[in-house]
């Protein structure tokens, strides 16, 4: 049974996410299932540090890209939003090239408060970074919830 509040396809999650930030760091979305997200970005210069390797705050954009996203589907977003509340990440495995992917599925997905558990992996599929998200749900006001109800419309329809 899945987890998303509507029926949402990898082409919503993709239009929902590959902008701002994600875009810049070239992440792609390319796995939707009935709870979890699987996301994926490249190791290469505009992602690495002065080392040569896969720069920590890159890992940490790619696992609060996923956790975002999943915590958003979960919820009514013509009345709510989730909005990250804290991140962490522990780096166990430097990349230097190729791709990373991570995964994203639920700890906990409260009425005010979701944990998200993302884990990254090098293109051997060896853990390169654990992170955790907790989102706080929290009620649209005013214009957000006229431009939600739009932009779901346009998204569902």
């Amino acid at each position: 049974m899945s987890i998303w509040q509507e029926n949402f396809t990898l082409s919503h999650v993709i239009s929902l996410r590959n902008n701002n930030l994600n875009k810049h760091l070239c992440i792609e979305f390319i796995e939707l299932g009935d709870d979890y997200i699987i996301a994926r970005m490249p190791v290469e210069d505009f992602t690495r540090q002065s080392r040569g390797i896969l720069h920590g705050g890159a890992s940490c954009v790619l696992a609060e890209a996923l956790g975002s996203i999943a915590s958003n589907m979960c919820i009514d977003m013509r009345k709510q939003k989730a909005v990250g509340l804290e991140i962490n990440a522990n780096h166990v495995r430097p990349v230097s090239k190729g791709y990373v992917t991570g995964t994203t599925t639920a700890a906990s997905l409260g009425k005010s408060v979701h944990v998200w558990n993302i884990d990254i992996r090098n293109d051997a599929g060896k853990l390169n970074c654990v992170s955790r998200l907790t989102t706080a749900i929290v009620n649209l006001k005013g214009d957000e919830i006229e431009h939600n109800n739009k932009l779901l419309d346009n998204l569902l329809k």
